[in-house]
């Protein structure tokens, strides 16, 4: 039997803004933006190759805002994601590395070299480079 993460729903204040976000600015692909009655929207993004999407909405049971930490998205190329990160005007950190427990700036060995950035909520998201 195979479990497939298919869903991460991310707790946020304005919907609206949150969609702008990951879809103008992060590049998430905008799979549906469903309202069910006058209340429930969900909005499900998707990162392009990615086999799990992202759901954001309103009036149903949610977390806090801002309250999701450490979501990883995986990418070939680090330096395009961070370049990409910056001139669609999101914060995002140097590339770093753990190093003894510690987090140093600059590449660590295979799959030690990350980024973060966060929504305008505060939800912390962390970008690793695979190897090629």
């Amino acid at each position: 039997m195979e479990w497939k993460l298919e869903v991460v729903p991310v707790p946020v204040s304005d919907v609206d803004r949150a969609k702008r976000f990951y879809h103008e600015q992060v590049g998430f692909v905008v799979d549906h933006d469903t309202r069910l009655g006058e209340t429930l929207r969900l909005v499900q993004l998707t990162p392009p190759g990615s086999g799990c999407s992202i759901v954001i909405g309103s009036g149903g049971a949610q977390m806090t805002p801002g309250s999701l930490q450490g979501v990883q998205l995986v990418v070939d190329d680090l330096d395009a994601a961070r370049t990409h990160l910056i001139e669609q005007g999101i914060a995002v950190t140097p590339i770093r590395h753990l190093a003894n427990g510690e987090w140093v700036d600059g590449r660590g060995g295979p799959w030690n070299a990350f980024i973060f950035f966060r929504d305008p909520d505060g939800n912390g998201w962390t970008v690793q480079e695979r190897p090629t």
